[in-house]
C-alpha cells in the first residue's frame, strides 16, 4: 500500500522522465510501471513491472535519467526493489538495488549483479589451454584469444567460423566466451545453439513476449551462436536474429557464429543476413592433419592419465580422419574393451576397435544407402518417396531421407531436393525442419533415426520390427 503522498513523488519522478525522454520510450517503458510501495523509513521503493527483461531494458537504456528522477524525488539514498507482475499470478521479487548519489557508481553496481546471476551456457571446460592448435585451425585459435583479450575491437566482428562436423569450432567459440569472462567479468557472454535460439523464441511468440526475447538478447556484451545453418527456413527466428544483430554490432558488441558451411553456402538465410556475416572475418576451420591428431590423442592420455603405446596412437591417428570427436570415441571405446576384456591397450585391440567402430573399408555415405536404410527402416519403398503421395508415414519417411541428405553428405540443398522427387528448397529446408522439431519431443522417433545413423556410419543392415 502507498500514501497519497508516496503517489504524488511518483507522478513526479513520471514527469521528470517523460520530459527527458521521447513519448513513445515512455509509454513502451515507463508508462507501464507502477509504485507499490513505499517506506521513508527504510528509504525503500518498490515497483511493479511486466517482466525481469523489461526491467534489464530499462536501466541498460535510461538509468541515468531514472536514477536521477528517483533521487530528487525519493532521496539520494534510496532503495529500489522490482516486483514482477503477471496476469494470474501473485507478485515475485526480482532485483533490487541502492540508487546512489553517484550515477556511475550506481550502474557498476548493478551491472555486477546482474553478472552474478547471469548464466553464460558456457562450458567451463572447453579452455583455450586444453584446445590442440594447428595448421587447421591457426587463423581461428588467434582471432579468438585477439577477441577474448580485445573486446572492444570491431575487426573481426563478426567472427563466423565454419567448417565440417568434430572439427572443434564449438570447444573454440566456447574457450573465447570462457577467456574473455575471466578477463572481463562484467562482461555477459553469452553461448547459445541455434537450435535453443529458435526453441526459446517460438516460445517467446507463443507467450506474446518476443519484445522481451529480442530486449533480452540486445542486453549481451558478446553472443556466441552455434550451428547458424539450423535457422534455415525459420523465417520469424531469422527476422528476430536479423534486429538483434543489427542492434548489438551497431553498439560494439561481439558476435560469434558457426556454422558447418561458409556463408555462400547457406540455403533458406537471407541474403540481408548473409551480407552481415561477411562484415567481420570469415574463417575455416579444417579436419585436422595426422601431426595434430597425434598432438590430441596424446593431451587427452595424458589429461585422462591413460596407459596407451605410442604406437596404437600413431595407428588411431593414422587411420582416424574425420574428426576430433571420433579420435575421442575411439579413445574411448578402447578403454572400455581393455576393461571388458581385462586386456591390454595394444596394436591389436586397436585394429580390432576400429575396424568394428570406425570401418577402415567405409565409402563416404551415398544419398542411395540413405534411400535404402531409411525405407527397411520405416517400411516404405524407394518409389513411395519419389512419389507426390503425402500419405503421413511416406511423408515422414521422405523428410527423413532429407534430414540424413543434407546431415551426413555434402550435397547442397537444392541437390537433395532434386534427388529426392525434384523438390524445390523450400520443401527440403521445411522437411529437416520437421524432422528435427519431431526429434526433440518423440523419444521412440529419436532412437528410430538414431538406428538408422549408426546403420549409415558403420555400413550394415538396419534391423527392422
Amino acid at each position: 500500500m502507498t500514501s497519497k503522498n508516496a503517489q504524488q513523488r511518483w507522478q513526479n519522478c513520471l514527469n521528470t522522465i517523460q520530459a527527458n525522454v521521447t513519448e513513445e520510450q515512455f509509454a513502451t517503458w515507463f508508462r507501464p510501471m507502477v509504485l507499490l510501495e513505499f517506506s521513508e523509513k527504510d528509504q525503500k521503493v518498490v515497483l511493479g513491472i511486466p517482466s525481469i527483461f523489461f526491467k534489464e531494458y530499462v536501466e541498460g537504456h535510461f538509468v541515468k535519467v531514472f536514477s536521477m528522477a528517483l533521487r530528487e524525488n525519493f532521496g539520494h539514498t534510496i532503495h529500489l526493489y522490482y516486483k514482477t507482475i503477471r496476469k494470474e499470478q501473485k507478485q515475485e521479487e526480482v532485483f533490487d538495488r541502492p540508487i546512489e548519489a553517484d550515477t556511475k557508481t550506481a550502474q557498476l553496481k548493478q551491472e555486477r549483479t546482474q553478472q552474478e546471476t547471469f548464466d553464460s551456457q558456457l562450458n567451463p571446460q572447453l579452455r583455450f589451454d586444453n584446445f590442440i592448435e594447428g595448421e587447421s585451425n591457426k587463423l581461428c585459435c588467434s582471432v579468438g584469444k585477439a577477441i577474448a583479450e580485445h573486446p572492444s575491437q570491431s575487426t573481426f566482428n563478426p567472427l563466423f567460423i565454419y567448417g565440417p562436423s568434430g572439427v572443434g569450432k564449438t570447444h573454440l567459440v566456447n574457450a573465447i566466451g570462457t577467456h574473455l569472462s575471466e578477463l572481463y567479468p562484467d562482461k555477459r557472454v553469452l553461448f547459445v545453439s541455434a537450435h535453443t535460439f529458435q526453441v526459446q523464441y517460438t516460445e517467446s511468440i507463443r507467450q506474446n513476449k518476443s519484445n522481451d526475447f529480442i530486449h533480452f538478447y540486445q542486453g549481451i556484451h558478446t553472443l556466441i551462436i552455434d550451428d547458424i545453418q539450423e535457422f534455415a527456413g525459420m523465417k520469424g527466428t531469422l527476422n528476430a536474429f536479423f534486429h538483434i544483430f543489427n542492434h548489438l554490432k551497431q553498439n560494439g558488441r561481439q558476435i560469434i557464429i558457426t556454422s558447418d558451411r561458409m556463408p555462400s553456402e547457406l540455403q533458406g538465410i537471407e541474403d540481408r543476413l548473409l551480407t552481415r556475416f561477411n562484415w567481420g572475418l570469415t574463417a575455416e576451420m579444417t579436419k585436422p592433419d595426422k601431426g595434430m591428431r597425434q598432438a590430441i590423442l596424446i593431451k587427452k592420455v595424458t589429461h585422462d592419465g591413460l596407459n596407451i603405446p605410442r604406437n596404437v596412437i600413431d595407428y588411431v591417428a593414422e587411420n582416424v580422419s574425420d574428426s576430433v570427436r571420433e579420435l575421442e570415441g575411439v579413445v574411448n571405446s578402447l578403454i572400455a574393451h581393455a576393461i571388458v576384456y581385462n586386456r591390454d591397450i595394444d596394436l591389436g585391440l586397436a585394429e580390432r576397435v576400429l575396424h568394428h567402430a570406425v570401418r577402415l573399408d567405409r565409402k563416404p555415405i551415398t544419398l542411395d544407402e540413405i534411400m535404402r536404410h531409411t525405407c527397411a527402416a520405416m517400411h516404405v519403398s524407394a518409389d513411395d518417396i519419389y512419389s507426390r503421395s503425402r500419405k503421413a508415414n511416406i511423408a515422414l519417411a521422405r523428410q527423413v531421407v532429407m534430414y540424413f541428405a543434407q546431415k551426413l553428405t555434402n550435397l547442397s540443398i537444392s541437390r537433395i531436393g532434386n534427388m529426392v522427387g525434384n523438390r524445390n528448397h523450400a520443401t527440403v529446408i521445411h522437411s529437416i525442419s520437421t524432422v528435427k522439431d519431431k526429434v526433440s519431443v518423440d523419444k521412440k522417433f529419436a532412437e528410430s533415426l538414431s538406428n538408422i545413423e549408426e546403420a549409415l556410419r558403420q555400413h550394415r543392415p538396419v534391423e527392422t520390427e
